[in-house]
């Protein structure tokens, strides 16, 4: 779940896809146009996978306060100022997102601000330009103050050793993460799973050797289809996933009230998605499989056998295997997009990532891009089947409870 080792190249991959109109029609929404910015000022800010998804949460969040304070048909949001009808819609999400990233990310300050005036360019002058200024600042104020307890904290991790050993040096990520507030969940711990397979089970020694066949970097098993979808999903920032929600947003007939909620719901799934996953992770601790892989004599499985020179296809993330981060993130994405779509026929859905080199994938269904996701990461060589599947279960109960906390019938 961190970025590649090649963030340079990806983040210049992802700003010329955007660039080139990434999903995006000639006339999106202030909303939509706004999500793409986001992810070119989140890409070049560096920030870790899951920082990033926490800083589109607070941002959606802020916009579709602002939009809720402008727009009923937004939905209610409990972070709205008070109402302000008349006020410039467009107005409101540029300031939104103009002050949740000055507070963010103050290296981006001059991108900030020369995205912020340009918007403001197609704003006619007036007072419902000025009041909708008003409108975004004070939404993007009460986000912070109500999730003031949501404080990163301090990084306590001991490595597992014995005075005098070698240990390697990194860090694991997302430490803080399992004692963050969530935006959904009662708390992190309440849909954690239980722990991995037994390993002297057979569904361990199944999985154990479909990673081991199909995610080894020298695979003579994986097919090219498999190696494209999995250099494909090795990106892991917000933007592929916001790809996928912009095939819904840019539907005829779309208003901008209805994807500030639509992106407002996904975002806080997400977020919730890594708090919940991360509790999980560490509190099982449980192997990757280039270390399980290269100690396959000492698990007491029959099935299962050491390959000392192993090695994933890409670089293995460095915090804990169990669950699937990746699938518990596109789970939640689906599980929104289903609610929001209900019973109308689901649009094409397509994303772009800068892993494959600004390529495009397309679904035809939420179910068949739930499901690559998973598979991605075990012909990746980083995830076990298993985890997919348990990450894929909770991601689906948190898009539930995004999508009946922030997708309510609305007039």
């Amino acid at each position: 779940m961190t970025p590649s080792i090649r963030p340079l190249a990806m983040r210049l991959a992802l700003a010329a896809t955007l660039a080139a109109g990434w999903h995006l029609p000639a006339q999106a929404d202030a909303v939509t146009d706004w999500n793409a910015r986001s992810a070119t000022l989140i890409a070049d800010s560096k920030l870790g996978t899951p920082p990033a998804v926490r800083v589109m949460a607070l941002v959606q969040t802020a916009a579709h306060a602002a939009a809720s304070a402008i727009d009923p048909a937004a939905g209610p949001s409990a972070f709205a100022p008070e109402a302000a009808p008349g006020a410039s819609a467009d107005a409101a999400i540029a300031a939104a997102h103009r002050a949740v990233f000055s507070r963010l990310l103050p290296a981006q300050q001059a991108a900030i601000d020369a995205a912020y005036q340009a918007a403001l360019a197609a704003v006619p002058e007036g007072p419902a330009r000025q009041a909708g200024i008003a409108v975004g600042e004070k939404a993007a104020a009460r986000v912070f103050a109500l999730r003031a307890a949501d404080a990163i904290g301090g990084d306590d991790y001991r490595p597992h050793t014995g005075p005098g050993a070698y240990v390697p040096t990194a860090t694991p990520a997302a430490l803080p993460w399992p004692q963050r507030k969530p935006w959904l969940l009662a708390s992190a711990a309440q849909l954690r799973p239980e722990g991995p397979p037994a390993l002297g089970s057979e569904r361990w020694a199944r999985d154990f050797n479909e990673v081991k066949a199909l995610g080894s970097r020298s695979s003579s098993q994986r097919t090219p289809e498999q190696l494209e979808v999995a250099r494909f999903w090795e990106y892991s920032l917000p933007a592929i996933y916001h790809g996928v929600l912009q095939s819904v947003a840019q539907q005829p007939g779309r208003s901008l009230a209805a994807n500030a909620r639509l992106y407002a719901a996904a975002a806080q799934a997400m977020d919730d998605a890594l708090v919940a996953v991360f509790d999980a992770k560490y509190t099982y601790n449980f192997w990757r499989p280039v270390t399980a892989i290269r100690n396959g004599d000492a698990d007491g499985n029959d099935a299962t056998t050491r390959d000392a020179g192993w090695s994933p296809l890409i670089d293995t993330p460095m915090h804990p295997e169990y669950p699937s981060a990746h699938s518990i993130l596109a789970a939640a994405v689906g599980e929104v997009l289903k609610a929001e779509v209900g019973s109308e026929p689901m649009p094409l859905l397509a994303t772009s990532s800068p892993s494959a080199k600004g390529a495009t994938r397309q679904w035809r269904s939420v179910d068949d891009f739930v499901r690559e996701v998973g598979n991605a990461r075990v012909w990746e060589g980083v995830h076990y089947r298993f985890s997919t599947e348990v990450g894929q279960a909770m991601g689906r109960r948190i898009g539930e409870i995004a999508a009946q906390r922030l997708l309510p019938p609305v007039p």
